[in-house]
């Protein structure tokens, strides 16, 4: 098996990005913003699992690593997104994050398409 090593150290940060803030959400965040930094975290944590899934799926192909990188791409630009309209007050970010949910919803629209494409052996 072959592993897309720069996605999966994408996944990686983006996991430990989901953690911490995911725990400001939960300790240090007021009860304004708890909401969005906390689905944030739990759409980019998702979705960077989601990203290191593709960096080891075993048959390689580019549909599964276009489909990684838009995982781990769309969870970062939407948990960013959610992240400056609460922490910075930015309402216009609440216009960029529907961009990362649209990434995020074409990266499990590849994986469906990857996985009806992909010739298998019977068990």
């Amino acid at each position: 098996m072959t592993v897309s090593r720069s996605l999966a150290a994408f996944a990686a940060l983006n996991g430990a990005l989901a953690v911490a803030v995911g725990a400001f959400a939960a300790h240090g965040a007021g009860p304004q913003v708890k909401p969005l930094l906390t689905t944030g975290a739990h759409y980019e944590l998702a979705h960077a699992v989601l990203a290191l899934v593709c960096a080891v799926w075993p048959v390689r192909n580019r549909t599964i690593v276009l489909a990684g990188w838009l995982a781990a791409g769309g969870g970062l630009v939407f948990a960013l997104a959610l992240s400056g309209v609460a922490l910075l007050g930015l309402p216009v970010m609440g216009a960029v994050a529907p961009v990362g949910g649209l990434l995020m919803i074409a990266a499990w629209l590849l994986i469906g398409f990857a996985a009806l494409r992909t010739q298998t052996t019977p068990v």
